[in-house]
């Protein structure tokens, strides 16, 4: 078996600052990445910043370092991640807030099994040939991040004002955070692993947080829903209508969140051969 690509998308929060998810797809495997957003100006790794330099580093590594497994595959994702970042360090962190760190998600076909893993709130939603749907990492539920993006009251609406600054630094040198980072052992420690067996023409949706939003924080789809949305309309017109939520609530009053929007991406692959191609 392998995967075939059917759709990508990867759309930027703010056209006045990089993107920083990524997302790939080989006849094996399949990633995406979203970047933890800088909370400071670059400098760090140069006139590039942390997130942006990360998700691409990850995004690279995954592409040319396939394993034989899907731990494997990570493993030497890891690795790279922490060379480039010894090689490419300009000086020392201004506090852990400042390390790159990022969520992701990803799969490797491994005879008739498919390898998952995860850290942080990238997600990965399977519709099988049988018509079942679920989730194959956890569900997507931000209920505790709304709960304290709302707590900033007229703070809201960008990430840049001092006070979600100095909350977001603050969220990010709590212990315990599992997300891939600039140190191999760590990421490693912190990526969750699973294995199920699929078939040919199971459906495959992976995405960021910021476009997982569709579900857990403006509750516009549930995972059925959302696989039907995607197999009649396709990611780009459900773009469309995520940014039509996010326009629509611009104040981020209604859907408390840390900014009016975020990065957001979608791959849509298929195990192949589907029967009825």
């Amino acid at each position: 078996m392998h995967l075939d690509l059917l759709q990508s998308l990867s759309l930027c929060g703010d056209s006045a600052t990089p993107n920083d998810d990524r997302a790939g797809a080989s006849a094996r495997c399949a990633w995406v990445i979203d970047g933890a957003t800088d909370l400071a100006p670059p400098g760090l790794l140069g006139d590039r910043g942390g997130a942006a330099w990360l998700a691409a580093t990850v995004d690279a590594a995954f592409a040319l370092g396939e394993g034989a497994d899907l731990r494997a595959t990570c493993a030497s994702a890891y690795e790279t991640v922490a060379a480039r970042y010894t090689a490419e360090r300009q000086r020392e962190p201004v506090g852990a807030w400042e390390l790159p760190s990022a969520s992701f998600a990803a799969v490797q076909l491994v005879g008739d099994t498919l390898e998952v893993a995860w850290a942080g709130d990238c997600a990965i939603l399977r519709a099988r040939a049988d018509g079942a749907v679920d989730w194959l990492t956890p569900a997507p539920d931000r209920a505790a991040e709304s709960a304290e993006a709302a707590a900033l009251g007229d703070a809201l609406g960008t990430v840049r004002t001092p006070a979600v600054t100095a909350d977001r630094r603050a969220a990010r040198e709590r212990p315990g955070r599992r997300v891939l980072g600039v140190d191999a052992a760590a990421a490693a420690a912190a990526t969750d692993h699973a294995s199920v067996a699929v078939a040919p023409g199971d459906g495959l949706l992976l995405m960021s947080d910021g476009f997982a939003a569709l579900v857990d924080s403006y509750g516009a789809y549930d995972a059925p829903a959302l696989m039907d949305a995607v197999r009649a309309r396709g990611l780009a017109a459900l773009a469309v209508e995520l940014r039509a939520i996010e326009r629509d609530d611009a104040a981020c009053g209604r859907f408390p969140r840390f900014k009016r929007s975020d990065d957001a991406t979608a791959l849509w692959v298929r195990v192949g051969p589907h029967p009825r191609l």
